[in-house]
């Protein structure tokens, strides 16, 4: 007993010894122009509140570095002449990691006679400077501590104005009354069908997150009138963008949580003096333990990587991916009747998988303008196979066949490019193209009674299965894009443009104009109005759904 005690004891001061010694931490990233996203040598980063003035300046590439900074909530001042000053609050550092932060200055247009250092942020003021209305960033550090989140991005965004989520067993998130299918994610500038566990094909929403919010760098939620570079949905946009690696030292993470369950992260640089990183995470759900409604156990892992190759003479290119895998098997004999999700009549098998592999690459013609091209594939598969159990008077099963056999997968091929132009501190022009190919496979079969197949036998199983839906098909639905935005002063902007759609199945055309204003007339008052005409492609499953018009026979 007490050599367990001394062991004990002996941790603890190791613990608190390594505490005293490491009250510091290194905060780091690059600080890029808004519009052009070229970087800003020279630019400052300091730490309000620090006594002696703690501080750095970015290198020509626009990196900086910043040491010795304290444990805690700090709050960074970011400053380039010419440009808008930028608070940085509540950023958490921590003695375990170092921390990376891309941040990005707005030129000014009028000329700027002074300095005043201010540690008020606006939520309410996204990444795209083009979004003038119902948009605002979020952190990883806000979807971590947020209430309620369970680390879900879509969790989060349910307590937005105007936001809802119609079920807590659910991410799906409902934006003025809109359909939760009427959502975009992208990643990393790619349009993708879901990013959760446990999806439907046509659906957005699920019970669990297989973003990690670990990977994840300061991101956009748009709930309505966005700029034209967002198509192919009327709700809402969720913008979500993977951070960088550390690219100067290797780091390794571990941690367990009650909902995203084990999680193992690595990263760091590819190759040392280039810039290049990568960062990847794979995480196993332990659900488990907290599955209300069902005593069925969820099973589901993802993983989540990118990697940054650098600058080169050819542009920057960056992978970035997303996988998941999700299972639950429900027993009819071993539930009871509280479970809200099974049957005891039917052994039943679910299964879910998604996947996201991307290949983006940035090409800059000159400082004031990029071309920016994404190259991928996103897939999501629904599995779903029933048994059903046949009793005795006693209870119990004394035969079971197979009733229900149900695969759908849905595979999206995306192309886009952008092409982005600065003309000056007023002027800036955003325009491009994104085409997706839909290949989609949906296969339903049954042999239940209820739907009028024969028991010629008398055993209680139906003779055959009854296809309901055997369906292979592709079709594309390709988008253009253009935009421009114009600042008439430090506060008053100005963005107009248009994006057009095709589907190459309905052979229809859409084309929607959307402009904004917004107006800082106070420090604290911001006045901002935007129009915008929105259209989106039928689900998949909506748009091959067949209806039974008469014994064998369907339509669409």
């Amino acid at each position: 007993m007490n050599k367990k005690l001394i062991i004990v004891l002996g941790m603890l001061v190791a613990l608190l010894s390594l505490k005293a010694t490491a009250q510091t931490q290194t905060v780091k990233g690059q600080i890029l122009d808004a519009q052009a996203e070229y970087p800003l040598f020279g630019a400052t980063v300091g730490l309000i509140g620090s006594d002696p003035y703690l501080g750095t300046v970015a290198n020509m590439d626009g990196y900086f570095k910043l040491e010795n900074v304290p444990i805690g909530r700090q709050t960074l001042i970011v400053q380039y002449l010419g440009y808008k000053n930028q608070t940085i609050p509540n950023v958490l550092v921590t003695t375990g990691k170092e921390v990376i932060l891309n941040i990005k200055l707005e030129e000014s247009v009028e000329k700027l006679e002074e300095i005043v250092v201010t540690a008020d942020a606006n939520k309410d003021l996204p990444i795209n400077e083009l979004a003038k209305v119902s948009a605002r960033t979020f952190s990883l550090e806000e979807v971590t501590r947020f209430s309620g989140g369970r680390n879900d991005v879509a969790r989060m965004a349910a307590s937005f104005a105007g936001v809802s989520a119609p079920d807590d067993s659910r991410n799906d998130i409902v934006v003025r009354g809109n359909s939760p299918s009427g959502l975009l994610w992208r990643i990393e500038g790619m349009p993708v069908a879901t990013v959760n566990h446990y999806n439907t094909i046509g659906s957005t929403g699920g019970p669990v997150s297989a973003l990690n919010t670990n990977l994840l760098r300061n991101s956009d939620f748009m709930t309505g009138a966005f700029p034209a570079e967002y198509g192919n949905a009327n709700a809402a946009v969720f913008d979500v963008n993977f951070r960088n690696g550390n690219t100067e030292k290797y780091e390794f993470t571990g941690q367990l949580a009650a909902f995203s369950g084990l999680e193992f992260m690595a990263e760091g640089p590819l190759k040392k003096g280039n810039n290049s990183s990568f960062v990847a995470s794979y995480r196993y759900g332990i659900a488990r333990f907290a599955a209300p409604g069902t005593s069925a156990i969820p099973i589901y892992h993802d993983f989540s990587f990118k990697a940054n190759l650098g600058d080169s003479k050819i542009g920057r290119f960056e992978i970035f991916g997303l996988g998941g895998l999700s299972s639950i098997d429900f027993f009819g004999d071993e539930i009871d009747e509280t479970d809200l999700f099974a049957n005891p009549n039917e052994d039943a098998y679910v299964n879910s998988d998604l996947g996201v592999l991307g290949l983006s690459h940035l090409l800059r013609l000159n400082k004031t303008t990029y071309l920016k091209t994404i190259l991928g594939v996103s897939a999501t598969a629904n599995t779903y196979n029933q048994d059903n159990l046949i009793r005795d008077s006693d209870g119990n099963t004394v035969l079971k066949y197979r009733s229900t056999n149900v695969d759908n997968t849905e595979i999206r091929y995306n192309l886009s490019s952008t092409f982005n132009k600065k003309f000056n501190a007023s002027w800036s022009l955003r325009a491009g193209v994104v085409t997706e190919l839909y290949d989609a496979n949906f296969f339903v079969e049954d042999r239940d009674n209820q739907a009028g197949i024969p028991d010629t036998d008398a055993d209680g199983v139906p003779d055959y299965y009854r296809l309901i839906r055997d369906f292979k098909d592709q079709y594309t639905v390709s988008q253009g894009f253009a935009q421009a935005e114009y600042n008439v002063t430090d506060e008053l902007s100005i963005t107009a443009g248009l994006h057009s759609q095709y589907h190459s199945y309905t052979e229809s055309t859409a084309l929607e104009p959307r402009a904004a204003i917004s107006w800082q007339f106070d420090p604290r008052q911001r006045l901002s109005l935007a129009y915008g005409l929105h259209a989106q492609a039928v689900p998949s499953p909506i748009l091959f759904y067949e209806e039974e018009v008469s014994a064998g026979v369907y339509e669409k």
